[in-house]
């Protein structure tokens, strides 16, 4: 953790900045946004339901519409969400498949 004291130049905005804050400023800036269908914005643990009927592949399986996913994870792609279902290992769903619950 940085004192206050310590400033720390941005050449980004071209200014001196608390060590702190910029540190703050480039955690916000790597952190991606992931929204679902209709713009809602999701985050790790949220429940989402399908909008329309999806085959798995390499499951042999039909996720129909309106199928309850529990606790999503944010895969750091935008448009990707991982997620846990009975009997489908390593399932990802593309975020505009989906809307929050």
């Amino acid at each position: 953790m940085a004192d206050d004291d310590d400033y720390v130049f941005d050449e980004e905005s071209g200014e001196w900045l608390p060590a702190s804050e910029l540190a703050g400023k480039r955690a916000a800036a790597d952190r991606v946004e992931v929204r679902d269908s209709v713009g809602n914005l999701l985050s790790d643990g949220d429940q989402v339901t399908l909008i329309k009927d999806l085959d798995v592949k390499g499951a042999g399986q039909t996720l129909k519409r309106g199928t309850l996913i529990k606790s999503i994870r944010l895969t750091g792609d935008p448009q990707e969400i991982d997620c846990k279902f009975d009997g489908i290992k390593g399932l990802v769903l593309r975020a505009e498949f989906v809307r929050k619950r």
